[in-house]
């Protein structure tokens, strides 16, 4: 798993290294052009029920922690995808569960639906 803290925010949300890797790089793009968006999710595993949403800016401090040193391989179609959510008044709406190899097909179908 992948961490990402935002603002103050000591305890960060864990979130699978390839899915983080997509929404870094369309993080990255929207914040140097001064691009705000809404990033959301449900959180994961047992008694952690609900979701967070944060509003992504770039005067709020933001680091992503990876627990591979190497670098995620990139999808192209699914950073369109992202990049494009990131644009929608729902903005970004992350989903993953327990299996690396369905992040992008759950992602594609609950984009789809």
């Amino acid at each position: 798993m992948a961490y990402l803290y935002y603002g103050n925010e000591t305890n960060p949300a864990e979130i699978p290294d390839r899915l983080l890797a997509h929404v870094k790089v369309v993080a990255a793009t929207k914040l140097r052009r001064n691009e705000s968006f809404l990033l959301s999710w449900r959180h994961p595993g047992e008694g952690a029920e609900g979701r967070t949403s944060i509003w992504m800016q770039p005067a709020i401090p933001l680091r992503f922690v990876f627990e591979s040193a190497e670098p995620d391989v990139l999808d192209a179609e699914f950073l369109r995808t992202l990049a494009n959510e990131a644009t929608t008044s729902r903005g970004i709406v992350l989903e993953w569960d327990d299996e690396p190899a369905s992040i992008n097909a759950s992602h594609r179908q609950a984009v789809a639906a």
